[in-house]
């Protein structure tokens, strides 16, 4: 008769532990903040830029050439004007052309 007791005290332990595991991995999880992010000008290809790319065009995917000066991607902030294309480098601001 002991060994039902005694089971039922494992499984109450057992349930709250589990609770208390789940607690602190929550917290953990909101703190995995997404990366800050900015809009890059002239470094999409064509079809694969963000919204709006300006004259021309609606929104995403609607960029007509590669490095289109006027449609932009989202990269990570602080990227954009290291990276380097065949037009030249990313932009802040959209670009003629």
């Amino acid at each position: 008769m002991i060994a039902r007791p005694l089971a039922i005290t494992a499984l109450t332990l057992s349930a709250l532990a589990s609770g208390a595991a789940l607690a602190q991995a929550k917290p953990m999880q909101d703190n995995m903040a997404k990366p800050a992010m900015e809009k890059c000008y002239g470094v999409s290809m064509a079809g694969k830029n963000d919204c709006a790319a300006g004259p021309g065009t609606t929104c995403a995917g609607t960029s007509k050439v590669d490095y289109q000066a006027n449609a932009w991607k989202n990269v990570p902030a602080g990227t954009c004007t290291t990276i380097k294309t065949p037009n030249g480098m990313g932009t802040l601001t959209p670009m003629k052309g």
